[in-house]
């Protein structure tokens, strides 16, 4: 019991006293409430977002589109820095008191919170997907060559028809039209390509540059004048440097007098001038010689029995030789002086020897005799011209003509053999003599050549004639 003195005596006291206890329970209720608000908000972001038990190590195996979105955005979630941002929203008042927090503390066991909180999610990182694209554009670089591509451009700007472009002009590869079309739509089109071909092209030698465009095609009108100069004349370098002069315009500037002789004879050689006209075929039955009853005999065998083991090793050996053929091609230009110094192709001038030439696309012929024989050389019997070097002469006799100069500087061909001979598309028939003039066109069963006289030592020969004439 306490009595009165006591509370008394005790008074200033007992204040403090309640004052203590009521701030110790206040300090023991502080925690729990601190605890509740952790309870509440994990709550809240668990609730949300489900935990995943992982190890932290990457696992290398491929993911599937599930967990692709799934550990996106646990990855989100985790790379955003600092809290999320939690606005806590208080009612209306004064503060709580110590009634109210033992109430909060009771209630914290069910499920609504003290606080309403706002949470704002993180942005969800989205997987951007690499275009493969600059990797399809680099791809076929490495294929089309700088000089291929200054090929076609000079060729296109002459021509304007991408089929004369596939048809006409050699390249480093053997390209397709499909190919060649895509390659020029990407040089007009696509400006990486574009940039990285112009850059290519530049750095080209100026001697390489120059080649290159020597080897342009012939224009539609460029052609077209050259064709008004008629075969039956015989012009000289002087008419062409005129052409060049008087339209300079209509050629390319890396034209010479002499690529338009060399072009010209080329249009006279198969029949595109304008005053010139494809003959007909002489009409009669044609008696069919051995070597064509053999061939018809031989591809009939083919045709009837069927190898498949030889097919296939015929078409290994087809690739082997394709193979061998480009190599070939490649050295090619090594050889190429070697070869034009023995055959003679690349002579600007005659010699004090030689009277005639009988050029082809392959050999070129010297006449340095007054006669000739023309026919295809066998173990047995040699002859002057042999027209095999050219081409396939299976068709050809062994010996087909003569080509004799008489002493008035006229030269004469004479057929001895069985198939026609043809002079500017006009046929010799075996037994008869056609007389050749300077670039006539002959041709013996499908190898044609053009026939250039020595006018120089022709003229001299001339000369001493008459003298011998007048003594």
């Amino acid at each position: 019991m306490i009595t009165v003195s006591e509370m008394q005596a005790g008074g200033p006291a007992g204040p403090q006293m309640a004052a203590a206890g009521a701030q110790s329970r206040s300090e023991d209720e502080e925690p729990a409430g601190k605890k509740d608000l952790k309870r509440t908000t994990t709550q809240a972001f668990g609730g949300g977002i489900p935990k995943r038990r992982s190890s932290s190590r990457s696992i290398k195996r491929k993911k599937f589109d599930d967990e692709l979105v799934e550990s996106s955005l646990v990855k989100s979630s985790t790379r955003v820095k600092g809290p999320p941002v939690i606005e806590p929203i208080r009612c209306s008042g004064s503060e709580p008191s110590s009634n109210e927090k033992k109430k909060v503390t009771k209630s914290s066991t069910t499920l609504t919170p003290p606080l309403t909180m706002v949470v704002t999610p993180p942005p969800i990182a989205k997987r951007v997907k690499k275009s493969k694209q600059p990797l399809q554009i680099t791809k076929d670089l490495g294929r089309w060559k700088p000089t291929d591509d200054l090929l076609l451009i000079n060729a296109v700007l002459q021509t304007t028809d991408l089929t004369s472009v596939h048809l006409g002009v050699k390249f480093s590869c053997r390209f397709t039209f499909r190919e060649i079309k895509e390659r020029w739509y990407a040089l007009l089109y696509d400006p990486v390509i574009s940039k990285l071909a112009w850059q290519a092209m530049r750095q080209l030698h100026p001697e390489t540059i120059a080649a290159i465009q020597s080897k342009a095609l012939f224009s539609q009108a460029e052609e077209a004048l050259m064709a008004k100069i008629g075969s039956t004349s015989q012009p000289k370098l002087e008419v062409f440097q005129e052409l060049l002069s008087k339209y300079p315009s209509v050629f390319h500037p890396s034209r010479a007098p002499k690529s338009l002789l060399v072009h010209w004879q080329l249009l006279k050689q198969y029949y595109l001038l304008e005053d010139q006209s494809v003959q007909p075929l002489p009409k009669g039955d044609q008696v069919l010689n051995f070597s064509d009853a053999e061939q018809m005999v031989d591809e009939a065998k083919l045709k009837d029995s069927r190898d498949e083991v030889l097919e296939h090793e015929l078409m290994i050996s087809d690739r082997h030789q394709k193979r061998e053929i480009r190599q070939l091609e490649q050295e090619l230009p090594r050889w190429q002086v070697l070869v034009d110094s023995i055959t003679g192709m690349n002579v600007p001038d005659f010699d004090n020897q030689t009277l005639a030439a009988l050029r082809g696309r392959m050999v070129r012929y010297l006449m340095r005799s007054r006669e000739i024989t023309l026919g295809r050389a066998t173990k047995d019997k040699q002859i002057d011209v042999d027209l095999s070097l050219e081409g396939p002469a299976w068709k050809i006799s062994r010996k087909q003509g003569i080509i004799k100069l008489k002493n008035n500087g006229d030269f004469f061909i004479a057929n001895e053999g069985r198939r026609p001979i043809y002079i500017d598309g006009r046929p010799v028939l075996s037994g008869n003599k056609w007389k050749l003039n300077n670039n006539s066109v002959v041709e013996i069963a499908g190898l044609r050549f053009v026939f250039l006289i020595n006018l120089e030592l022709i003229s001299l020969i001339k000369a001493e004639a008459a003298k011998m004439t007048q003594q």
